[in-house]
């Protein structure tokens, strides 16, 4: 009997994923996933959601509300969907994606993305330094355990726009006028836009499931069945960032206070301040160890990207350099 999402169409059944689940709609990056999902007009969406969640949905989903303390109404709530992507902060408890994998395997959803949005974790020693991971790994495990789903674990690097607006992160204090660079600011990171990611997640979810047969040459799914993706917007040094920072302001490097710090040094810095307490520690640490000059943060030079099978766009970093000046002045970092 041919599965949902098949490829027999003698029995009616579509070579693409129709129906889409969302955890996280209305966060940082899941809204533009939805969005860029309806913007396909191929896609019915559904925000899963909780019932005292105060988050602003975009317009044109479908909503269905769970609770997590309740495991049939996740298991309800994702009955007959094609795919969930599942979109978390830091602060989300952290049994709540088991929950959420444990469901999908109940309600034989049939692909899991989850939430990975991040480095590259299949580097092991950068996974295990950045103390994420683990458990992105356990997550990962538990989807093949299970046996009733697939993963996709989509790599964008750290947000850009998110990321060049908290000092702690790029190093740029822009109340200041301040840059601090990491050694000598040159190493070349793997990073993303918030619209980037949406586009990668609807055209991969656009992609056909399987090939059409023997002589189809075209990408599907298929092929990144419980494996990596690899996207991004722009591969930049903190000195590029720098470049760009200056075209947006207009102005001059004289006119920016400029220090050096050593990378390892900050690393081991952020460690120190996470055991006592200090969440700052968290983000020095991570984005400190992403910038050591080994190219574990460049994942477009040690991975390659997929952005040109997936018809991603060439973005101007300019633009999203100006979004992230504005966001530095209005939101605080941790929202």
């Amino acid at each position: 009997m041919a599965q949902r999402g098949g490829v027999n169409e003698s029995e009616g059944i579509p070579n693409h994923i129709q129906k889409v689940a969302v955890v996280g709609a209305g966060g940082n990056s899941g809204k533009f996933i939805v969005e860029a999902l309806l913007g396909t007009g191929r896609h019915i969406v559904t925000a899963i959601t909780r019932a005292d969640s105060s988050a602003k949905l975009p317009e044109g989903l479908q909503v269905k509300i769970v609770d997590y303390n309740n495991q049939s109404s996740i298991v309800e709530a994702l009955r007959d969907q094609d795919a969930l992507v599942i979109t978390m902060g830091v602060m989300a408890p952290k049994d709540q994606q088991t929950k959420l994998i444990e469901a999908a395997a109940e309600a034989n959803v049939p692909w899991v993305f989850p939430n990975e949005w991040s480095n590259d974790t299949a580097n092991e020693l950068l996974s295990k330094e950045t103390l994420i991971g683990e458990a992105k790994a356990k997550d990962r495990a538990l989807v093949t355990k299970l046996g009733k789903s697939s993963w996709i674990a989509i790599s964008t690097g750290f947000w850009y726009e998110w990321s060049l607006a908290i000092p702690v992160a790029y190093g740029f204090d822009f109340a200041k006028r301040a840059v601090t660079l990491f050694d000598d600011g040159e190493t070349r990171i793997t990073t993303s836009t918030w619209p980037q990611v949406g586009q990668a997640v609807a055209s991969l979810l656009s992609l056909k499931i399987h090939k059409d047969g023997e002589q189809d040459e075209g990408p599907s799914l298929d092929r990144f069945r419980n494996n990596w993706v690899y996207v991004s917007s722009f591969t930049v040094s903190q000195k590029d960032m720098l470049d760009s920072v200056l075209r947006v302001t207009e102005t001059n490097l004289d006119q920016w206070k400029v220090t050096r710090e050593s990378v390892k040094d900050r690393y081991t810095s952020g460690l120190e301040q996470m055991k006592k307490g200090d969440r700052m520690g968290f983000a020095k640490m991570l984005y400190s160890r992403v910038f050591y000059p080994d190219d574990s943060g460049n994942f477009e030079k040690t991975r390659g990207l997929q952005n040109a099978l997936l018809g991603l766009p060439v973005e101007n970093i300019d633009e999203y350099t100006k979004i992230a000046i504005q966001r530095s002045k209005e939101t605080p970092w941790a929202q």
